[in-house]
């Protein structure tokens, strides 16, 4: 958890607030959506060059633990 402090960073002022790498411009939510339409973590790697492998690792683990939480269902 704690690696996962030092790569996801939140910041009010930035990306309006929403989950970004190491405090670049870049949001999990890129990353993510990048992975969801086909490319591999390499291709994500070469489309985002700001990018560490550990960073799309530390994003996957991110979405898991934020949807590993028991809700509601509507």
């Amino acid at each position: 958890m704690a690696n996962l402090a030092k790569r996801i960073t939140v910041d009010p002022e930035q990306c309006g607030g929403r989950p970004c790498i190491r405090s670049l411009r870049i949001r999990v939510t890129d990353v993510l959506d990048l992975l969801a339409n086909g490319l591999t973590p390499d291709q994500v790697l070469e489309e985002l060059p700001d990018l560490e492998a550990e960073d799309i690792a530390a994003c996957l683990r991110f979405a898991s633990q934020r949807l590993n939480h028991p809700g509601v269902a509507v």
